[in-house]
C-alpha cells in the first residue's frame, strides 16, 4: 500500500504549468511539523515536495499562496532525471490526489505574473522550486 496524508503550510506561491497536451500541473513544498520535540525541546519541520495535476492543480494555484495551510492525500513517488552536466538527480515527492484548503492566504502579484508568463510560453520544463531561508514560514 502506498498512501500518505500530510498537513502543512505551502512555502512559496505555487505556479501552474500547462503542457502541450493540455495537461496542467503544479509543484510546491509544504512545511510539516513533527509530532514531537527533539532533545533541545524544539519542534522540527520537514519540507516535502508535492505535485498535483489537472483540476486539483488549477484549484490549488487559484486558492493558495505562500503560508496557506493545506491537507494533502496521495502517494509517494520516486523518479530520476539527468542534469545538463550529466549528473543524476533523485527526487521523492508526494503526488497529491486530494487537497483540503484549511487556511488559505492570497497569492503575491509577482507569482501571478510568473504564472501568466509560464502558461503563455507553454513551458514543458519541470524545475524544483527553490526555497530561500527567509521565505520559510514560521510555524
Amino acid at each position: 500500500m502506498n498512501q500518505v496524508a500530510l498537513v502543512g503550510r505551502i512555502t512559496k506561491d505555487p505556479v501552474l504549468r500547462t503542457f502541450s497536451e493540455g495537461r496542467t500541473q503544479t509543484s510546491f513544498i509544504i512545511a510539516v511539523n513533527r509530532n514531537f520535540k527533539n532533545l533541545k525541546g524544539e519542534i522540527e519541520t520537514d519540507f516535502v515536495l508535492c505535485t498535483v495535476w489537472g483540476k486539483t492543480a488549477e484549484n490549488t494555484v487559484k486558492k493558495c499562496g505562500k503560508g496557506s495551510l493545506i491537507g494533502i492525500g496521495g502517494r509517494i513517488q520516486s523518479r530520476t532525471y539527468e542534469r545538463g552536466d550529466q549528473s543524476r538527480v533523485y527526487v521523492t515527492e508526494v503526488v497529491g490526489e486530494d487537497i483540503r484548503f484549511i487556511i488559505t492566504k492570497p497569492r503575491t502579484v509577482e507569482s501571478a505574473e510568473l504564472e501568466k508568463h509560464s502558461t503563455e510560453n507553454g513551458s514543458e520544463h519541470f524545475h524544483l522550486p527553490k526555497i530561500e531561508k527567509e521565505e520559510l514560514p514560521i510555524l
